[in-house]
């Protein structure tokens, strides 16, 4: 954990989240500013700081497979959701702690951004 990481904090139960789903590796909260009926941010508990320094293949994939876990949690997997991880600050990274958004509820347009 880094002291000063929001998403670490929140990780260790340090600031307070909506959890909406958690086990020994990832957390699954509420986004505090939703850019969709439902949008949540899946966080894995050791601090990466993005993709780019994401080392862990196995990490990776068990993130998506949570990510569509807390999604089907949620009654999203029918209608379809999207899961977005942006690198870095041009991507639109506030947070540097490896995190994935996964927003549904809504019909999603194309391109994004």
């Amino acid at each position: 954990m880094l002291n000063d990481c929001l998403f670490c904090k929140i990780a260790a139960g340090d600031i307070p989240a909506t959890i909406v789903a958690q086990d020994d590796q990832f957390v699954a909260f509420r986004d505090i500013d939703p850019q969709a009926p439902t949008h949540l941010l899946v966080i894995p508990r050791e601090h990466v700081a993005s993709l780019n320094a994401a080392m862990d293949a196995q990490m990776l994939g068990s993130m998506l497979l949570f990510a569509k876990t807390v999604a089907g949690g949620e009654g999203l997997s029918e209608r379809g959701y999207r899961v977005v991880v942006n690198t870095n600050a041009e991507a639109g990274q506030s947070v540097f702690h490896l995190h994935a958004h996964v927003l549904g509820g809504r019909a999603m347009r194309w391109p994004p951004g």
